[in-house]
């Protein structure tokens, strides 16, 4: 059985980690340009800030007895991203390729038979992960996210996963850049306050648009999606129906404000670790495919720890 297969048949979800770049700045005292945490790839101190962080996670899927999804540093290594800070294709697929081989070392060197380790290809958006800049049609984020594709999957990575999407277009586009490297891939939406996409798009809309146009009742869609990047009040209320069982992890944020005023803060809000935990057991509730959960801004290995409990409490009840 493959490390995916396990994570599909698993009696419960596995562990991810929270909110990287945010920790990475305020917890650990790094400059990250653009929030591009690929760069910690350039330095040993970087490096060695990395495997401390994934090592908190790794712990928690250990106490839980899961496995982990392991994230690549690539949310921004695309070539759009790329551009901005002044680098060619060539460039960003060899970033690419190396935050692969980092995360492959950190499996050899975590992994056993109580531990499966996925290795997952991140693919950011081609704009801001929190507004809307311009709609594109599944093409035109095709065009845009298959370099990275083609370097993630040349590199070695299990899977892909197209984290903070704002539109369905751009998780279209994502879709079909892993398909055209052969590789699985889940598409995650951000949402505001009010559980709709940046957009304006409900989950259900932009979860039935993405299949309908990636092919999903012949195989060709996401395995799953996920929703991230808002805080679970922002959301539960929005998760009803039967499209809810496409929905196979959450990665939310700590803090309850709008993403407005978290783009306006100087400080960071980890919000109530207990609560988060709480509030992710009531989400298990909602989500019958519920297969990950971990974090996004804001949140570290605290409010992982305190979700894995609740949620796989409720699981095992």
């Amino acid at each position: 059985m493959t490390r995916l297969e396990q994570l599909i048949s698993s009696g419960k979800p596995w562990l991810t980690d929270g909110g990287l770049e945010t920790s990475m700045i305020y917890d650990e005292g790094f400059e990250l340009p653009y929030f591009a945490s690929f760069t910690l790839l350039d330095s040993n101190a970087g490096r060695a800030a990395l495997a401390r962080y994934f090592g908190h996670y790794i712990r928690l899927a250990r106490l839980s007895g899961t496995g982990f999804v392991l994230d690549t540093a690539t949310w921004r290594a695309g070539t759009e991203w790329g551009r901005v800070m002044g680098h060619d294709a060539a460039r960003m697929r060899a970033i690419n390729a190396e935050a692969v081989d980092f995360a492959a070392d950190f499996r050899a060197r975590n992994e056993d038979a109580a531990l499966p380790i996925i290795l997952n290809g991140v693919i950011g958006p081609s704009g801001d992960g929190y507004t809307l800049e311009a709609a594109l049609d599944g093409q035109t984020a095709l065009a845009r996210h298959i370099v990275q594709a083609e370097a993630l999957a040349g590199a070695g990575a299990d899977m892909l996963s197209a984290i903070t999407m704002t539109h369905s277009g751009e998780g279209i586009g994502v879709t079909l850049a892993a398909r055209a490297v052969g590789l699985p891939v889940v598409v995650s939406f951000t949402v505001e306050t009010d559980g709709r996409l940046p957009s304006g798009e409900t989950l259900a809309e932009a979860i039935a648009a993405t299949d309908a146009a990636t092919g999903a009742t012949t195989g060709g869609g996401p395995l799953y999606y996920m929703v991230n990047c808002a805080h679970p009040t922002h959301f539960a209320g929005a998760l009803a129906g039967d499209w809810t069982a496409r929905i196979g992890g959450v990665r939310a944020n700590a803090s309850r404000m709008s993403h407005a005023e978290l783009d306006a803060a100087t400080e960071l809000d980890a919000g109530d670790p207990a609560e988060f935990g709480t509030l992710y057991g009531d989400l298990a509730d909602l989500l019958p495919k519920l297969r990950v959960i971990g974090g996004c801004c804001g949140s570290d290995h605290r409010h992982v720890g305190e979700a894995a409990g609740h949620v796989h409490a409720r699981v095992a009840a």
